[in-house]
């Protein structure tokens, strides 16, 4: 069995030989999906202390090494000059270009994978600026409709340019928990979010393509929106902010998971510990199918103690998968 072949058992619950992290991914993501500006030095990966503005005209500030920055400039704070904001085109050649580009060196023996990282919410936000969004959606409910379908309508742009270039899997990104609870009511997510959300995982859907949705913080009362909206694969699950155990519950044989081992663990150890934990989501969320065991957020990690995890899942992830004494 390919690598490939063990990712798609375990996204279907099928019968994989073995848990890993991640699925073999080969990612043909547009320009901009990562911060990145049009002109200068920024993005994801920038050198600490960058400044600049985004290809939305979000200004970012990098301020801690190994982390993404921080949104501190917001073109649409003034959400009632919104009918003067020059929204990103999907079809610019300066976005959608690199696709291509990427497109004419896929590796087959992976995943095709396009990101549609901030999809909605956050990237709504970062428009905006949290609070004023929040108070917009009791103050201006119509305008943030019309904010949040002209956002969709980006993606979906960019969706056709996926689908052109043959993505396999698309991921998608909204943070729509806290450490305690969602961030939004399941009425609010029903009436604002949801949807705007199947307009693109129902494109995608229409071409079987796979979804997988990132959303930290607590996901437990929202869970049936990730499946009903046609999810396949939900990370990163974290393991202090919900009851894995009833999220498992919640989505054996219907959504597999991904994450779920405390960042926290990894990042102070002992090593020891760290193999505890794996072990012990390995047969928690994993025994059954439909799991990849993975950090439930992505740290600039002590090398030793990350080693140490992803030995654990090589060493431990094996079907049957034995129960940690």
């Amino acid at each position: 069995m390919t690598p490939k072949q063990n990712a798609l058992e375990i996204i279907h619950f099928g019968k994989p030989e073995r848990i890993v992290s991640n699925p073999p991914a080969y990612e043909v993501n547009y320009f901009g999906v990562n911060h990145e500006p049009f002109e200068g030095v920024g993005g994801h990966d920038s050198p600490l202390g960058t400044k600049w503005f985004d290809v939305w005209g979000v200004g970012w500030h990098k301020e801690l090494e190994g982390v993404m920055g921080y949104a501190q400039i917001h073109p649409l704070a003034d959400l009632t000059k919104m009918d003067k904001y020059k929204w990103p085109d999907p079809d610019d050649e300066r976005l959608c270009g690199r696709i291509y580009e990427r497109a004419k060196t896929i590796d087959r023996e992976k995943f095709i994978c396009g990101s549609h990282r901030e999809t909605l919410w956050e990237r709504c936000y970062n428009l905006v600026g949290m609070d004023k969004l929040m108070m917009a959606f009791y103050d201006s409910p119509d305008v943030v409709r019309e904010l949040l379908h002209h956002v969709m309508a980006f993606q979906l742009g960019m969706a056709k340019h996926y689908a052109k270039a043959g993505i396999e899997i698309a991921g998608l990104g909204d943070d729509l928990g806290s450490q305690r609870g969602p961030l939004f009511s399941p009425d609010m997510l029903k009436e604002f979010f949801v949807p705007e959300y199947k307009r693109l995982t129902s494109f995608y859907k229409e071409k079987g393509v796979i979804i997988t949705f990132h959303s930290c913080g607590n996901v437990e009362p929202v869970l049936d929106m990730y499946m009903g909206i046609g999810v396949s694969v939900l990370n990163p699950v974290q393991a202090t902010a919900n009851d894995l155990d009833a999220v498992r519950r919640k989505t054996q044989g219907k959504m597999a998971l991904q994450g779920a081992v405390s960042t926290h663990r990894i990042m102070l150890g002992p090593i020891d510990e760290i193999v505890k934990e794996t072990r012990t989501r390995l047969w928690q969320l994993g025994r059954k199918g439909g799991y990849f065991c993975a950090p439930d957020q992505g740290m600039p990690f002590p090398e030793a103690h990350i080693n140490a995890f992803y030995k654990a899942v090589e060493e431990h992830g094996v079907y049957p998968i034995k129960k940690p004494t």
